[in-house]
C-alpha cells in the first residue's frame, strides 16, 4: 500500500510539474519576414515596437518620394526589452548599465545598381551606420561638431562560412553617442542570387552589452536566410 502511493505521488508530482511548465509560456518570440526566408528569436519579454514610428527612424519623412520607395522594397521590425519600447532606442538608450538591449531586422530588396555593386563592404554598412569607411573619410566626417557618430571601434568582425550560396558578415563596433559609447552587433546575409540583404542589428550600452553578451548572442546566431533565390 506504502509504495503503491508513493508511486501515486510521484506521478501527481510530475503531472503538476508538467502543468506548470505548460502555463509558463513560451521563451521566445519567433520573427520571420513577409515570406518566412528571414527569421531570428528574441526573448518573450521583449516588446514589439510601433511599425510607423520604426519607418520613421528608418526612412524619414513619410511623405517624401525616396522615403516611400525605400518603405517599398524594406520589410523591417524591431523589439525592446525596455519597460516602454521606442523606436529612438535604435541608436541610443538609457545609458550604461541601466540600458536595455534593442534588436531591428530589415530585408532590403536591391536595386539593380546596388545588385552590381554589393560586396561584404556595403554590406556591413547595410543599416546606414558608416562601418566600413575609409579611414581619411572616417576623420573627416567626425571632424565635423553635429557629427553622432564619434570613436568608433571595431570589436569584431567574422565572414560567415557560405552556405548554398548565401553570403554573410557579423561585425561588433563601438560608437560613442551623446549619452556615451554605445555597442552595436550587425549581422547582414546576401540571398544567392543576389536580389536581397537582411541584416540583424542589436544595440545595447557597452556596459549594458557585456553584461548579456551571452543573451545577445543567442538572438544574433539565431539569425538566419534560408532564401536561396527569388521565387
Amino acid at each position: 500500500m506504502d509504495r503503491s502511493r508513493a508511486i501515486s505521488g510521484v506521478i501527481t508530482a510530475a503531472a503538476a510539474a508538467l502543468l506548470l511548465s505548460g502555463c509558463a509560456g513560451p521563451e521566445y518570440t519567433y520573427v520571420k519576414d513577409a515570406d518566412g526566408g528571414t527569421y531570428f528569436k528574441v526573448p518573450s519579454a521583449w516588446k514589439k515596437v510601433d511599425q510607423t514610428a520604426l519607418e520613421g527612424q528608418l526612412f524619414g519623412d513619410p511623405s517624401s518620394a525616396t522615403a516611400q520607395v525605400q518603405k517599398q522594397l524594406t520589410w523591417s521590425v524591431a523589439y525592446d526589452a525596455q519597460a516602454e519600447p521606442s523606436a529612438d532606442h535604435l541608436l541610443v538608450g538609457a545609458g550604461g548599465s541601466e540600458d536595455q538591449p534593442f534588436v531591428m531586422a530589415k530585408v532590403q530588396t536591391l536595386t539593380e545598381s546596388q545588385r552590381n555593386q554589393v560586396s561584404l563592404d556595403s554590406m556591413r554598412n547595410a543599416i546606414g551606420l558608416p562601418v566600413a569607411v575609409p579611414d581619411d573619410t572616417r576623420k573627416q566626417m567626425e571632424s565635423a561638431a553635429e557629427y553622432p557618430f564619434k570613436n568608433f571601434e571595431l570589436l569584431g568582425d567574422q565572414v560567415l562560412p557560405t552556405q548554398d550560396g548565401v553570403r554573410g558578415v557579423r561585425s561588433v563596433f563601438n560608437f560613442r553617442l551623446a549619452n556615451g559609447v554605445q555597442t552595436f552587433d550587425e549581422t547582414s546575409y546576401l540571398s544567392a542570387d543576389g536580389s536581397r540583404i537582411s541584416t540583424l542589428l542589436i544595440r545595447c550600452s557597452a556596459a549594458c552589452y557585456q553584461q548579456r553578451s551571452k543573451e545577445i548572442d543567442q538572438i544574433a546566431q539565431s539569425f538566419k536566410v534560408t532564401r536561396l533565390l527569388n521565387q
